[in-house]
């Protein structure tokens, strides 16, 4: 099963996300060309919550009428620490936007999921509406990670917007030295527009909707 490495951190504004598009370097690290993407993240749950009882987040990403369904475990020794810096188990296969998940092609993910879920039917939790700036993260040529912009829109069960969040994740693509990623990553939370994260986008979606629910 993959391990999901990345660091995670809140920007201080639009303008913060929009200077991160256009610097040229991360510590030694150059950076690639921005591309501008779209995505919508539903996160599916059973109606008794067997996935996040057992520990598991279900999210259904489409971008450009593609579908993807990832995994993601978190347990307490790889959740998010202080730093920022989150490791935990991931597992993704091709799906569709229908919520029956017989209907999406074979894959570990499928599998995983349905036993996960015992059975019981999914249900769409929340949802988020991003607009995603993604950039390669280069070391001698090679790229190791792959820095994320993102203007996120949360949304309820029922449509309803609960807030936005501005987030700047830096993901580990390669078997690049620790050290070395360190260092990048670093470079990150030395910028005093960016405060390190140690929750989720999950977690941080589910705190405004209850937060809009005391409301009501």
């Amino acid at each position: 099963m993959a391990i999901e490495v990345e660091s995670k951190f809140q920007a201080a504004s639009q303008e913060t996300l929009r200077r991160l598009a256009t610097i040229d370097r991360l510590g030694r690290a150059r950076l690639g060309a921005a591309t501008v993407g779209r995505d919508l993240d539903r996160y599916l749950d059973t109606a008794d919550e067997r996935l996040a009882a057992a520990g598991w987040a279900c999210r259904l990403r489409t971008r450009d009428e593609r579908t993807i369904v990832s995994l993601k475990g978190a347990t307490p020794s790889i959740v998010g620490d202080r730093s920022g810096l989150h490791r935990r188990p991931e597992v993704e296969g091709p799906a569709t936007a229908d919520l029956e998940p017989t209907a999406w092609p074979a894959s570990a993910a499928l599998e995983l999921l349905l036993a996960l879920a015992g059975g019981q039917s999914l249900e769409e939790r929340l949802r988020l509406d991003q607009r995603r700036t993604e950039r390669d993260v280069l070391l001698d040529g090679e790229r190791v990670a792959i820095l994320s912009l993102d203007e996120v829109v949360v949304l309820d069960a029922a449509g309803r917007s609960v807030g936005r969040m501005l987030v700047v994740e830096l993901e580990h693509t390669g078997d690049t030295d620790a050290d070395e990623m360190a260092a990048v990553a670093d470079a990150l939370r030395a910028d005093p527009e960016l405060a390190p994260d140690p929750l989720t986008k999950l977690e941080h979606a589910s705190q405004l909707i209850a937060a809009s629910r005391a409301t009501e």
